[in-house]
């Protein structure tokens, strides 16, 4: 037990940063913020214990504790209230990309099916029976099927 107390009291600020980078190495591996902050406020104290070396091991261990308690809290709750935003939600949903926009049928819908072209690609549709050209709107999607509703055309 003596040698574990001389141990924690020989703690220098290099020891503080050293854990601060195992422990956000940590948390590039096993993504969670827990460990992120931990290490934070590992540097923190290192920087503490630079500036105050003869501080007492206790007072560094409770320094740390509380900063990364805090910052833990802090950042919780900060991201349960501000969710990350993706730069593209529907990145790996290729046709929910589609709702909303107007396209050409290319082949008729004949029994709920047709298809049109979409850029380089073809797709299914599902809709009302309607020709070969005529304008539809995807309203929605369902697997690999783009659902759609006839073009209201305006009066001329």
């Amino acid at each position: 037990m003596d040698a574990i107390i001389a141990w924690l009291a020989d703690l220098s600020f290099w020891s503080w940063w050293i854990l601060g980078v195992v422990l956000v190495i940590i948390e590039i591996f096993a993504p969670s913020t827990f460990f992120l902050w931990m290490g934070i406020s590992s540097g923190i104290v290192g920087f503490i214990a630079l500036i105050f070396p003869k501080m007492r091991w206790e007072y560094e261990w409770l320094v740390f504790a509380v900063l990364s308690i805090i910052s833990i809290i802090v950042s919780r709750r900060f991201l349960v209230k501000n969710p990350g935003l993706e730069d593209n939600p529907a990145l790996n949903r290729r046709g929910a990309q589609y709702i909303g926009r107007r396209f050409t049928l290319s082949e008729a819908i004949e029994n709920g099916r047709g298809k049109i072209h979409v850029d380089d690609t073809q797709w299914t549709v599902e809709g009302p029976e309607l020709e070969a050209g005529s304008r539809v709107i995807v309203t929605s999607v369902d697997g690999t099927l783009l659902i759609v509703e006839p073009v209201e055309q305006k009066p001329e």
